[in-house]
């Protein structure tokens, strides 16, 4: 819900405690050249 809502892969991936960003991507089905990107512009 917090990823629909806010589109922040990497609050996400905090709150979910993954070390990996991939792990977090594969978690949420979403593209990993389009969470890379969101992650990279999203300052946490």
């Amino acid at each position: 819900m917090i990823y629909k809502r806010t589109g922040n892969i990497r609050a996400v991936q905090i709150l979910l405690g993954h070390s990996k960003l991939d792990s977090t991507v594969r978690y949420l089905g979403v593209d990993v050249e389009d969470a890379l990107a969101l992650s990279e512009a999203t300052d946490l």
